[in-house]
């Protein structure tokens, strides 16, 4: 929601990974994550409507489709020939994934095909976390203003210090699976997606 705001997006594309290649245990089923996602698209554009955040919500089937592991290159070269040379397109991440980053597959071309977001977190201190590699990679490319992303195609990453999201996925799923999962609200999972978590049992 932050982003759609702060970089006027068009269109925002939920993704969920068909095989998480740097997972290899206690993964949801490919099937129920795409419906999980496709729940909280509802909620996510119930809120914009609210909002009147004009940007187009979409749930993409793109790497659920696709035989073998799920590595990002492989998607934002798909959805670079989807919408052609000129679009730009930026990929949305946490400040965890960001400086995980040389872990990932061919992970030095992904700027070669779309830009780069990064949401900041409060436990992340990314100057003192970030490995040589990453730093390089930032000082070269970064951007202090979010105009450059909407004005060109790929390359250029945005370092957002104003959004604080104190929200890790992995301490979520924890959580759900102890009695104090009962207290976790709509502010931290969307109620559609909640209510499935709840109905299916995950992550019990």
């Amino acid at each position: 929601m932050h982003f759609a705001k702060l970089l006027g997006l068009d269109q925002l594309l939920l993704i969920p990974s068909g095989q998480p290649w740097q997972k290899t245990s206690n993964i949801t089923p490919a099937d129920i994550r795409l419906k999980l996602t496709e729940a909280a698209a509802i909620d996510l554009a119930r809120a914009f409507l609210h909002l009147k955040i004009p940007t187009h919500i979409e749930v993409d089937r793109l790497e659920i489709d696709r035989a073998g592991p799920s590595y990002t290159i492989d998607t934002v070269k798909a959805l670079r020939k989807r919408y052609g040379p000129n679009t730009s397109l930026t990929w949305l991440m946490g400040a965890d994934s960001f400086i995980k980053l040389p872990t990932w597959n061919s992970w030095t071309e992904l700027l070669n095909q779309v830009h780069l977001a990064v949401a900041s977190r409060p436990d992340h201190e990314l100057e003192r976390e970030m490995d040589p590699k990453t730093s390089d990679l930032l000082a070269k490319h970064e951007t202090l203003e979010p105009g450059p992303i909407e004005n060109s195609p790929f390359g250029r990453i945005y370092l957002d210090k104003t959004l604080a999201v104190d929200l890790s996925s992995t301490d979520l799923r924890n959580q759900l699976g102890t009695p104090s999962g009962q207290s976790i609200g709509p502010e931290q999972i969307p109620s559609h997606t909640l209510e499935i978590i709840t109905n299916l049992g995950l992550y019990k």
